[in-house]
């Protein structure tokens, strides 16, 4: 085990909603199962180069059409809501099974004689987490005001109204201070299994007065949770896949400046002044920076189909110390 393991390099891969819906005119499972695909050739390309992998998802589209499915069921007589964490234990086992699947297929394709296993993930969070007294993170449909104030004084929902688009509800999103069943992922990834974990950020459990673990009506940011589990592996690369081919300076304006190296102090200093957009690129740095606190050698950012040049130097973006 130990001359298997030197021989090869460790890493997490963040994989961003981009990874399984392109757009807004391919949301169908399918459509989902192709974005997959694609992004499971660039990984496979990773694996077949030495790599060991774990693999993280996001899952915010798709809890939010359970969710949809579940408010529209609950107005059937006899069908009842599904509760958060249910949410994300169902996102979990399908996404998982859809990025199992592709990379089954696609080591077969290529004559790799690999396992692939999804483990359904929880991750404690602190109760006395200050966000759950500032529930932020939006999540369903929209609805109208006087809907979301029905559900609000129905079913103690917090909601806000976004931007203009309609009311939402909105959850506490906790760090994640523990990943549950980290010695199992530990194990499989040690035995040369390609490990798909964490997804969605986990399921949020605390523990109660009895020890025992509740999952809670929150949603963790996915990036925090892969890197967690990166500095919990000691993990060689922290990779984040998403939208862009590499992080930019001033992203979507006339001055706009790709950054190809950036080290912590810079991503700090860049964060503070406002470069990175809340929801999208700052929780990918703040994870980066993270990862790297904590003794993480590398990180890269870059979207699924550039993995493979990014891995060479040739493109993405590179946090360092």
């Amino acid at each position: 085990m130990a001359e298997r393991k030197s021989a090869r390099k460790s890493a997490v891969i963040a994989i961003g909603g981009n990874s399984l819906i392109k757009d807004k005119a391919h949301l169908s499972v399918p459509d989902q199962y192709a974005a997959a695909k694609e992004t499971c050739y660039h990984i496979a390309d990773m694996i077949q180069d030495g790599w060991d992998v774990a693999i993280g998802h996001g899952n915010g589209p798709q809890v939010g059409f359970i969710l949809r499915r579940s408010d529209i069921a609950s107005k059937v007589a006899g069908m009842h809501r599904v509760p958060l964490d249910f949410c994300g234990a169902d996102s979990q086992g399908a996404l998982g099974y859809t990025i199992q699947q592709n990379l089954i297929n696609e080591f077969r394709r290529r004559g790799i004689d690999r396992a692939v296993a999804t483990i359904v993930t929880q991750v404690l969070v602190d109760s006395e987490d200050v966000a759950f007294q500032n529930p932020s993170k939006p999540i369903g449909a929209f609805m109208e005001r006087e809907e979301a104030l029905l559900q609000a004084e129905r079913d103690g929902w917090s909601v806000v109204e976004d931007a203009g688009r309609g009311w939402r509800r909105v959850v506490p999103s906790p760090y994640p201070q523990r990943i549950v069943e980290l010695s199992a992922i530990r194990t499989l990834l040690e035995s040369g299994v390609t490990t798909i974990a964490v997804g969605g950020g986990g399921i949020p459990v605390i523990e109660n007065e009895a020890g025992d673990l509740v999952g809670v009506e929150a949603v963790i940011d996915k990036d925090h949770a892969a890197a967690l589990l990166a500095r919990m592996l000691q993990a060689d690369l922290f990779l984040i896949s998403t939208a862009v081919e590499r992080v930019y300076l001033n992203y979507d304006k006339p001055n706009q400046e790709p950054i190809h190296v950036i080290t912590v102090a810079e991503a700090e200093r860049y964060a503070a002044e406002g470069h990175f957009a809340p929801g999208s690129m700052l929780p990918k740095m703040e994870a980066a920076i993270y990862y790297l606190g904590h003794g993480g050698k590398e990180v890269i950012i870059t979207s699924p189909e550039h993995i493979t040049r990014a891995l060479k130097g040739q493109t993405g973006t590179r946090v360092v110390h």
